[in-house]
């Protein structure tokens, strides 16, 4: 923690030196300079109106897509709660919090009749799922978004279109410090039950394809292909980062605790021990084999932040 960095008096919960490799899913990382919980949407208006402006602050959801660096995170890290899981349902529109689960969302919109289900087998929260243009069997978050609200920097809540976050594969476009805190979706609508099935179906097929009992981030590499320029769903052909991992022979690679799953080798997984670094460098190590072997640049999909470990 910087000794000169003073930090605003707050309703919710402040940590410092922060620990943040047991929030995230692959559990490694080094410390955040601050951690801080706020108590609601004034509590973080109030705080980041107040916070020095030369601070950094780093949005986090549940650490699902994250790879924090061993050496930590020079920022506040900003983690929001009970206070922004809400869901409320109002015909086909669905509001969510940016903590609410993505699989929450979709149980709980199909129980009301409402097609959210593409949501059921996305791992984490509506913040990231917003963040990332977040898609799974050809549906994505850009698909069924009505609008989002967010704080600035400064503290100001704004609310922001679909247009505004220029949603495209796997990214969007918000502002530096800017804090996602909900949205509204608008889905079409479904009967309960046949909903259900479908969710059941789709865990089914996910549990079957994917190493969902090991430590892992999701998808570790965006598919070669992704959105046509236009920024269209509809132009995305086959190929997919798992299979120019497999032809370059990097299925089941290890570094360290770091590997490349048998089951699925786009999954980077922890098996026992890995570090930030193995993780990272596993990962970096797939990129070469694979540009080497089919000239693709595979891009990451996994968010990486912070600084390495200093060396010893």
């Amino acid at each position: 923690m910087q000794a000169e960095m003073n930090l605003p008096e707050v309703r919710g919960r402040i940590t410092k030196d922060a620990d943040l490799s047991a929030l995230t899913w692959l559990r490694v990382g080094g410390p955040a300079d601050a951690l801080f919980q706020p108590a609601d949407v004034q509590d973080l208006q109030d705080f980041l109106a107040a916070l020095d402006p030369s601070v950094p602050v780093f949005p986090m959801g549940v650490g699902s897509n994250l790879i924090v660096r061993d050496g930590g995170l020079r920022a506040v890290v900003i983690r929001m709660g009970r206070g922004f899981n809400g869901i409320e349902i109002n015909g086909t529109r669905v509001t969510a919090g940016a903590a609410a689960l993505d699989a929450h969302v979709a149980r709980k919109a199909a129980a009301e009749g409402v097609d959210l289900t593409f949501l059921r087998t996305i791992p984490g929260a509506i913040g990231g799922a917003l963040r990332m243009n977040a898609g799974c069997y050809g549906s994505y978050v850009a698909d069924v978004l009505v609008e989002v609200q967010a704080v600035t920097r400064e503290g100001k809540l704004v609310t922001l279109t679909k247009d505004d976050l220029n949603p495209r594969y796997r990214q969007t476009d918000l502002p530096e410090g800017w804090v996602l805190i909900g949205a509204t979706f608008e889905g079409p609508a479904g009967d309960p039950d046949e909903l259900a099935a479908r969710m059941e179906d789709q865990l089914a097929k996910r549990d079957a394809t994917q190493p969902t009992k090991d430590r892992s981030a999701g998808s570790t590499f965006r598919n070669p292909a992704g959105f046509s320029s236009t920024g269209r769903a509809d132009d995305v052909h086959d190929l997919k980062a798992w299979k120019v991992i497999d032809d370059a022979g990097m299925r089941g690679a290890r570094i360290g605790g770091a590997q490349m799953s048998e089951k699925h080798s786009n999954f980077l997984i922890n098996a026992g021990g890995a570090t930030a670094a193995d993780l990272e460098n596993l990962g970096e190590e797939v990129r070469k084999k694979v540009f080497q072997n089919s000239g693709i640049e595979l891009q990451w999909e996994i968010m990486r932040v912070g600084e390495p470990a200093a060396e010893e």
